[in-house]
Order: structure tokens, then C-alpha cells, then sequence
């Protein structure tokens, strides 16, 4: 038999039988504004994020960038801190610094994270934001997307869009400005001359936001975003979530203000809490795993409770355990003591003091020790054996220093160099050739281990980096 006469007989046998589609259709959503205590701690996230984000390019220190991560000559610089290719251990001890940290904050307050610091949920708030003040509040954006196309929707739509697409490429045009110094960037603008690279992550990064926060929105959390997938694994019954208080929600049912309940729950089935929902979930459902944890329904619900007379609180902040009435939700803060609580801020805190404590005892600058692999060996005019050294000396301080080179590990050793006292410049290094000379008697063939010696005169700190003498 075919295969398409066993789709026939299949359908025959099941005339019920339906294709079911592998994947949703995605179905615009259009958040209802809302006011509360929770709406405007967004606000002063949304306002404060973009404002260390588009500020922080334009702070100088000591007449530089003051967070500037030059790449080409491979020196980050924050405020007065200057790191190294060799510093890169700073950056592995950042991450994991906000890896433990995330843990520790999700499995004490969830997904507070998502819905008031994350680049996703901000952008997509601040393009809401752009949408809902050109085209008009939520029925106004529906009832507008319905109406066939007409030069005054065009207009409407043509300016959000526009507004959106500037905004998004002000974001690239400022992550370029972390690499490359923003006084550069601006005086290059009139002309459009950047490099390459420069013009890439611009438009890259601007085409990424306005497609993500402008158009995929809760899409991204929903499907894309990878810490949804795997928060389960840190929460628990204690862990602080967006809930609705079922037990006295329920049953629902309309009514109103004054009027008497006559066996129904809180709840009045008004539907806001999903109206307001940045991601469309139904709050009343339970715990989702597309939650972002925003509370906009939790103000929402509020406003609503106030005018039918009821008590604040039927969708709010708790933890499942309070829920389910094993303790008061007063003693949230001592559930905190709990097992992976301390774990996870026990290692946040280990690495924490590891790094602060190795930045603390950092010296101002480096030594690297280079032998010329070109010529291992040859006999000065005097009879002498000599090897030849590079020595570069990487001033990571925000002040011109003077070093002097030593070199010791064998008897009669003589270090020769055209530079008697080396000057380096602020965040700069220096190249210094030097040969190193033995009597023929102190080097037997084969290896010899021989120690440098890179003193600072400004505060007598002082480099050891070990070498080898190649005899003959």
C-alpha cells in the first residue's frame, strides 16, 4: 500500500484524527499599561541600566576613556585600573562572580533578574514605551493593526518603527564606543569613516535589538532565552516567586463594589492580570516557566482589589512553602539560612575575597623575560660566553616609573644593556634588549638557571622572573 492510500485509511478509520503544528503560531501581544509600586521600580531600572550603559563612555579619567577595552593594543582599562592579556584570570573570576551570584539571587528571589535588569526585558519596556506613545494605549495599537492599510496607518507605523530603529542604532553605536575611544567615534561621524570592524558590531548589535526587543519581544524569553529552561534547578519551595493566592481567590466570579460575594472567592475574573502580562501568560495557571517575574499583574491586581473593596495581595510575592501555610510569610528572610543559599554565596564570597585580595597585593608592573632562541650562545672579544634577552617591562600603573636590571644566579655574572635606568610611561611598556656575560669556567655545557631582577625606583617594588644561561 501507499503511503498516501495509508494517510487515506488513517483518516477514514479516524475522521477525528487532526495535523497538529509542532510549533505555535506566534500571536502579537499587546501589554496594558499600568501604574503601582512595582510598574515604577521598572521605570528607575529602565532609566538606570541605560543610563550607566549610554553614560559610561563619556566619563574620562586622566585624560582618557574611563572603561574603555582597547582591543588592538590589548589593554582594558577601567577607571584606574589597567588589565593585561596576563590579567585575563580578573575575567574568568568576573564571570564566575556572576554566575554564582545569579544562582544565589534566583534561588532566593527567582527571576527578579528578567523582569527589571535584563537587556531583553528592558529594551523591549523602552520600545513598548516608543510604541504606546506614538500609536495610542492597548485598544487604540489593536484596533489600529486591524485597519487596513491607509496612508494615516502608514504614518503611524512608519514613525514608531523610525523611532525604534534610531534608538537601536544609538545602542550599537555605543557598544563601539566601549572599544574604540567615543570622542574618536563622534569626531569620525559627520564622514561615516569607521573601520571595518567598527561599522559590523554598529549595525550588528543595533539590527539584534531592534529585532529582538522590537519585534520577537517576549518570543525571545519564551523560546530562545536559556536561563527559563534551566531556573527550575534552583528554586524551591522557599524561593521568593509571583503567585496567586488560590485559597482565597477562588472561585471566581463578577460582581460589584459592595456588593455581597455569595460564595465566590477574591478573584472577579476582570482578566487584567494577563492584560498586562509582557509575555501573555495567565498568572492564575500557577508558577510558568515564561514568567519573567516583572509583577506587573501583582499592581495590576492591586489597583483592581482597591476599587471592589477587598484586600491588597491576591497575586503578590511569596514562596510556595507560604503558600501552602508551613510557615508565615514574615519569615521569609530567616528561610535563607537554607543549604544552597549558603553555598552558593559561600563560593560567591571565596571568590569575591580571592580576587579583591590579588588585586590588592598587584604590582604596579610586569616583566617578561625573553631569551634570543636566534643565537643560544657566542664568546665576546674578552673570551666571555654571552647569551641575548628581551625584557619587556609593562607599566600598568597611572604614573611614569624608572627601573633599574639586576641579574644573579651565577658567580661572576655581568648583565650589560644601553639602558642604565629604564623610563616607562603611564600604561605603557618598553622593549629593553640585554645580554648577560659568564666566564667560560661558570658555564659548562647545557642549561643554567639565572634569575632577573626588575626594581621600581619610585617605591622600590621589585619583579623576579626566571631565565636560563646557555653555555657552551
Amino acid at each position: 500500500m501507499t503511503d498516501k492510500l495509508k494517510d487515506i485509511a488513517v483518516k477514514v478509520e479516524n475522521p477525528k484524527l487532526e495535523t497538529v503544528s509542532l510549533y505555535a503560531a506566534q500571536k502579537k501581544i499587546y501589554p496594558r499599561s499600568v501604574s503601582g509600586l512595582f510598574a515604577k521600580w521598572r521605570i528607575l531600572f529602565v532609566l538606570g541600566t541605560q543610563l550607566f550603559y549610554f553614560g559610561l563612555p563619556w566619563l574620562q579619567w586622566n585624560d582618557r576613556q574611563a572603561v574603555l577595552f582597547d582591543l588592538v593594543n590589548r589593554k582594558f582599562y577601567l577607571f584606574g585600573l589597567t588589565i593585561l592579556p596576563q590579567d585575563f584570570v580578573y575575567l574568568a573570576a568576573l564571570l564566575m562572580i556572576c554566575a554564582f551570584g545569579l544562582f544565589a539571587w534566583t534561588t532566593i528571589a527567582g527571576r527578579l533578574w528578567c523582569g527589571y535588569s535584563c537587556p531583553q526585558t528592558v529594551y523591549t519596556e523602552i520600545m513598548l514605551w516608543i510604541e504606546e506613545w506614538v500609536e495610542g494605549d492597548r485598544n487604540k495599537r489593536m484596533k489600529l493593526d486591524k485597519e487596513p492599510w491607509s496612508l494615516r496607518k502608514l504614518r503611524i507605523k512608519g514613525s514608531s518603527q523610525a523611532i525604534m530603529i534610531v534608538f537601536s542604532l544609538w545602542t550599537g553605536f555605543t557598544l563601539v564606543g566601549y572599544f574604540t575611544p567615543m570622542h574618536d567615534l563622534i569626531a569620525a561621524l559627520p564622514t561615516f569613516n569607521y573601520g571595518t570592524w567598527e561599522t559590523f558590531w554598529m549595525f550588528f548589535y543595533a539590527g539584534f535589538t531592534y529585532l529582538l526587543a522590537a519585534h520577537m519581544r517576549e518570543q525571545v524569553c519564551k523560546y530562545m532565552c536559556p536561563y527559563a529552561r534551566f531556573q527550575s534547578a534552583m528554586f524551591d519551595e522557599d524561593t521568593l516567586i509571583i503567585s496567586y493566592d488560590e485559597k482565597r481567590g477562588e472561585p471566581r466570579g463578577a460582581r460589584k463594589k459592595g456588593q455581597e460575594k455569595q460564595n465566590l472567592g477574591d478573584c472577579v475574573n476582570c482578566g487584567i492580570c494577563v492584560q498586562v502580562c509582557p509575555v501573555g501568560i495567565d498568572i492564575r495557571n500557577g508558577l510558568q516557566y515564561e514568567c519573567i517575574g516583572c509583577a506587573a499583574c501583582i499592581d495590576a491586581c492591586d489597583e483592581v482589589m482597591v476599587k471592589v473593596g477587598s484586600p491588597k495581595g491576591l497575586i503578590r510575592y511569596t514562596t510556595e512553602a507560604a503558600l501552602e501555610g508551613k510557615y508565615p510569610e514574615s519569615q521569609f528572610w530567616s528561610r535563607l539560612k537554607r543549604p544552597r543559599v549558603v553555598m552558593y554565596v559561600l563560593m560567591l564570597g571565596i571568590i569575591l575575597i580571592a580576587a579583591l585580595t590579588s588585586l590588592a597585593v598587584r604590582k604596579p608592573f610586569k616583566v617578561d623575560v625573553i631569551r634570543d632562541r636566534a643565537s643560544l650562545v657566542r664568546e665576546t672579544d674578552d673570551g666571555r660566553l654571552e647569551n641575548s634577552y628581551s625584557i619587556r617591562i609593562m607599566n600598568v600603573s597611572e604614573q611614569v616609573r624608572h627601573f633599574r636590571i639586576e641579574v644573579e644566579g651565577m658567580d661572576d655574572m655581568k648583565l650589560e644593556t644601553d639602558h642604565k635606568e629604564i623610563t616607562v610611561q603611564p600604561t605603557e611598556n618598553e622593549l629593553i634588549a640585554v645580554r648577560v656575560q659568564v666566564e667560560p669556567e661558570e658555564a659548562p655545557k647545557g642549561s643554567h638557571e639565572i634569575h632577573f631582577t626588575v626594581e621600581s625606583l619610585e617605591d622600590g617594588s621589585t619583579v623576579h622572573e626566571k631565565s636560563s644561561f646557555i653555555g657552551e
